[in-house]
């Protein structure tokens, strides 16, 4: 039995498909070292001011202004949050100091002004009634009420009022408490701030800080 063997050959790569081959592996090559710089340089971005820069604001604030880091928190002596120095709040009863009225009802979600024209005529409507209230509850006439009383700030948060809108509910608030005017008037100048710096603004009082004042003062008692 006769067998024949055929020699394998081996094909011959043309030197131009090695040249394209080469070109189109340098070509990958480069276009994957482009891209690497741009992922680097993004995720170095994200690291650095993503997460180092607001982890080392946040600690030196806390070193800084450890209160006011945390915003300005009102604690009681059972360590329960009652509010925030920097939020009005409403109060019930005759022997709390009121705030500004607010046109967020005091829902710091909800922070905004009333938005109206001051030639709108519900807005007058609701500063008439306001002054009126404020009157009746004070004992005083309505041409007494200080403009802070009965008009709402931007915020509706505002925790502050002027002296003279505070000393037209003390009369009231030491009625309530049993105190006398002048011991009350000696919580509410001990609680007067003047202008920021001494240059911007005017002397006002924190009304949140104030009733905790006097919370403070009766639990003494």
């Amino acid at each position: 039995m006769n067998t024949s063997t055929t020699p394998s050959i081996s094909p011959r790569v043309a030197p131009e498909a090695l040249a394209r081959a080469a070109a189109e592996g340098e070509a990958r090559l480069q276009h994957t070292a482009s891209w690497r710089p741009a992922i680097v340089l993004g995720l170095g971005s994200l690291l650095l001011g993503g997460a180092l820069y607001a982890a080392a604001g946040t600690g030196l604030a806390r070193l800084a202004f450890p209160v006011q880091s945390d915003g300005s928190l009102i604690v009681d002596a059972d360590g329960r949050v009652r509010g925030s120095a920097l939020l009005a709040q409403p109060f019930t009863g005759d022997g709390w100091f009121q705030p500004r009225p607010s046109a967020a009802g005091h829902d710091p979600m909800a922070a905004a002004g009333s938005n109206m024209a001051r030639s709108n005529p519900a807005l007058a409507r609701r500063v008439a009634d306001a002054t009126a209230a404020v009157a009746l509850r004070e004992g005083i006439a309505p041409a007494q009420v200080p403009a802070d009383l009965v008009t709402q700030s931007g915020s509706g948060l505002d925790p502050h009022l002027s002296p003279a809108a505070v000393q037209v509910q003390v009369r009231r608030v030491a009625q309530a408490r049993g105190l006398s005017e002048a011991e009350l008037q000696a919580i509410v100048q001990a609680h007067v701030e003047g202008p920021q710096w001494g240059v911007f603004g005017q002397p006002r009082v924190n009304v949140m800080q104030l009733n905790r004042a006097l919370e403070s003062a009766a639990h003494a008692r």
